[in-house]
């Protein structure tokens, strides 16, 4: 295969893993604060980035043409109000039911998602059709050979790598990671030791929500076209990388989501029937190397959850 072609594969996988690692951080926050699945994450994702589109329309009608405002604004309006609604969801939905059964909460979350989901299809206007995102971004390229690198592209790149990298030095580095990692590790000590238990929780579901929408942001200004089924899928694969590279675990979070879009891309590159199936193989792989890996590649420890 020729090598620039070769790197345009490589190039186009780095993209998608850093949004899949992103949703992906979010299922282990939650499960590593309080032992939950929420399955409406992929949906919150949805509404934060329709939140941002609707911010975009908004500047658009009050005169705000300069993409780099709009862009600032998009994003944060979009993290900021996602992040309010992760806290909500944790605070009135997922905490009542600390003391239910799991499962109880796994229904809750996933018809939850519905609600969201439909919301944004029926409400939104014309909801239940795609949007053109708009290009906010500088659409100049680079091109070598068969290589072409998009610089709207590098920049998403590097603002995912720049959050991930934030979320690193907030977890450990920060006494409100130090609260995160003690609240995962053993809660009643936490509790015991004057840790407001409640305020951890609403953070840091604050925070894979604010995040989520980040990764939505990212999908809608990289493809330039937003749905209100967008978040079903990017749920299913955030959640399986997470679960591949170890539930609870933020850097196995990372890796799996890494994995997963390496996966799809190899069936690109490899399979003769290209990318009509690249979803398929991704998952018939994860779930084989969930067979060999029950734990994920990097195995949860105790000590180590978050």
């Amino acid at each position: 295969m020729d090598a620039g072609l070769l790197a345009q594969f490589v190039a186009n996988g780095l993209m998608l893993g850093m949004m899949y690692a992103l949703v992906a951080v979010g299922f282990t926050l939650f499960f590593g604060v309080l032992d939950v699945i929420k399955f409406s994450h992929g949906d919150v994702l949805t509404v934060g980035t329709f939140a941002g589109f609707s911010t975009f329309l908004g500047l658009k009608a009050i005169g705000v043409a300069n993409p780099w405002v709009q862009v600032a604004a998009v994003m944060l309006i979009a993290c900021g109000a996602m992040a309010i609604l992760g806290a909500l969801i944790a605070r009135y939905l997922v905490m009542p039911l600390k003391g239910a059964p799991a499962l109880n909460v796994l229904l809750l979350t996933l018809m939850l998602g519905t609600v969201l989901r439909e919301s944004v299809r029926l409400f939104f206007p014309d909801g239940a059709n795609p949007k053109p995102f708009p290009k906010l971004l500088p659409t100049d390229a680079l091109a070598l050979g068969s290589f072409t690198l998009r610089l709207d592209s590098a920049i998403l790149f590097v603002a995912g790598l720049a959050v991930i990298v934030a979320i690193h030095l907030l977890i450990n580095r920060t006494k409100l990671g130090l609260a995160i990692r003690a609240v995962a590790q053993d809660e009643e000590t936490a509790k015991t030791m004057g840790i407001n238990f409640t305020l951890i929780v609403l953070a840091t579901f604050a925070l894979g929500s604010g995040v989520a929408a980040f990764a939505g942001i990212m999908n809608g200004l990289y493809y330039n076209e937003i749905n209100f089924g967008m978040g079903l899928l990017l749920g299913v694969i955030g959640f399986s990388a997470a679960i591949i590279g170890g539930l609870g675990n933020i850097y196995g979070a990372i890796l799996g989501g890494f994995l997963f879009a390496a996966l799809q891309t190899l069936s690109v590159v490899a399979l003769p029937f290209a990318s009509a199936y690249k979803d398929v193989f991704a998952f018939a792989v994860v779930i084989v190397l969930m067979t060999i890996w029950p734990t994920g590649l990097i195995a949860e420890k105790t000590s180590e959850r978050v």
